[in-house]
């Protein structure tokens, strides 16, 4: 209780590494170009996906003069 200093943390080193500077890297392993194929075609397949018949939505008053405000519908017309 009261106010006691914290444990001071140690670096432990091994007695190996102190005289040895050692380099991380990040290995990959080969990529399959089949379903790499596969991947970009089905991303390309969902974002590029659009709606054929959608109406257009006017957003509520509040939010338009929000966005008119930070002048984000400069030469736009809502509503």
């Amino acid at each position: 209780m009261g106010n006691k200093p914290g444990k001071q943390e140690r670096e432990v080193v091994s007695p190996l590494a102190r005289d040895r500077q050692e380099i991380l890297m990040k290995v990959a392993p080969p990529l399959d170009h089949a379903h790499l194929r596969w991947l970009a075609r089905d991303l390309e397949r969902v974002h590029g996906f659009t709606p054929g018949n959608c109406r257009a939505v006017t957003p509520p008053d509040h939010y338009a003069e929000y966005m008119r405000l930070q002048g984000w519908l400069v030469g736009c017309e809502l509503g």
